[in-house]
């Protein structure tokens, strides 16, 4: 059974974090600013498999967001509704079907949700799953059938020599070709509400838990739905929304962190690039925050960069890559961040930096609560609520 924190260690983490939660980077709220944000809690199901202290933290850290995806959703949905009672009336939500896994079919399918506040936020009526169509599907298909049929007769093969004892493990079917997301990645449509008679952002939602699978099926995936938003965006006339914001656990790995995140860095930002004056797309979380040393990690080991919250918009307002060395120098924002409870649990439960402990250390200590609390830590980013004024022939 995994570790949890007792109550009496909780009730040291409560008093650390309250003595500074801009110390561990918590997203407080601010007047005139909206905060938007991400976060895998890890198999949020049953609501039995978490101990009270542990239901009452992720409600805290939930209260704090005016809109945060929240991935990892089972199909057990006693857990995630009793989040919801602990939030609070004043927030509510919108969760997708089991992805990942046919209906009855072994494996382990999810629900992706969003929980949003509802004087913050107004929900539009378009909610969709972001899918290849089979026309699409077809065409890559046909296009790349001898790769197919070359994968398909190597998996053959291994499958032999796993049957005959040849080979001891069981051989995976590896795709020479994006054809669909292992879990199809989720669309709702939102406003942010600003002061009277100003224009709201309106924006595409996009939820994305992609493949943990090896690094070229991971960048296949990441690549196509970076492609279908872009080209998504570009269609102003026939987009219900004209803005994009995507936020989710992308998988995004970095087993040479110098060299892929480089080339990840790179391939995002040529989006800008080819996008013109009319469509800016940011991802403020492959840029260093003014206030820190480096990129923030969003896995509780401190390592990955799994987590990203991405930007594709052509509406005045909200923040271009040109904007993040500014990030931070308005309390009302535009601004980003992590919320380290990995530093917090540390600093309240041993009265030292995680950094300090050795590597044995440091995953003695996760174990307590990565299973629990979440091996994954929030992003959040922060918006100064809209102020453009409504044209008058828009009365």
């Amino acid at each position: 059974m995994a570790k949890q924190f007792s109550k009496s260690e909780w009730k040291e983490i409560w008093t650390e974090l309250e003595k500074d939660p801009g110390k561990y980077g918590f997203p407080e709220r601010v007047y005139g600013s909206v905060v938007t944000g991400s976060f895998n809690i890890r198999k949020l199901g049953s609501s039995r498999k978490r101990n009270a202290e542990t239901w009452d933290f992720l409600a805290h850290v939930c209260k704090h967001f005016d809109l945060i995806a929240v991935q990892e959703v089972m199909d057990d949905l006693s857990g995630l509704n009793l989040l919801m009672e602990k939030i609070g009336p004043e927030f509510g939500l919108i969760v997708s079907d089991k992805t990942g896994s046919f209906p009855g079919d072994k494996g382990l399918g999810e629900r992706l949700a969003f929980i949003f506040r509802w004087s913050v936020l107004k929900r539009g009526e378009v909610v969709s799953d972001i899918t290849y169509d089979r026309s699409k599907v077809s065409e890559i298909l046909f296009e790349n059938l001898d790769a197919f049929t070359k994968a398909k007769d190597d998996y053959v093969k291994s499958m032999k020599k796993f049957e005959t004892g040849k080979r001891k493990t069981k051989p995976k079917l590896k795709m020479p070709m994006f054809l669909s997301f292992i879990r199809q990645p989720f669309c709702v449509s939102f406003k942010i509400v600003g002061h009277p008679d100003t224009q709201p952002y309106r924006f595409m939602a996009v939820n994305a838990h992609l493949i943990f699978g090896t690094p070229d099926e991971r960048r296949k995936e990441f690549e196509a739905l970076m492609e279908w938003i872009n080209s998504r965006v570009k269609q102003v006339e026939k987009t219900y929304y004209p803005n994009f914001m995507l936020m989710g656990d992308l998988n995004l790995k970095y087993d040479d962190p110098e060299a892929d995140f480089k080339e990840i860095e790179d391939y995002l930002k040529s989006f800008d690039n080819e996008a013109g004056e009319q469509v800016h797309v940011n991802f403020p979380f492959l840029d260093i925050h003014p206030g820190q040393p480096k990129q923030f990690t969003s896995n509780v080991k401190q390592t990955q960069r799994y987590d990203q919250i991405g930007l594709f918009f052509r509406e005045a307002g909200l923040p271009t890559h040109l904007d993040n060395e500014k990030m931070g120098d308005s309390e009302k924002g535009p601004d980003f961040g992590v919320f380290n409870f990995t530093e917090l649990f540390c600093q309240a439960l041993k009265g030292k930096s995680y950094a300090s402990l050795s590597k044995e250390e440091q995953d003695d200590f996760i174990a307590h609560y990565e299973h629990k609390v979440s091996d994954h830590m929030p992003l959040w980013l922060r918006l100064p609520l809209p102020e453009s004024k409504i044209p008058s022939s828009d009365f």
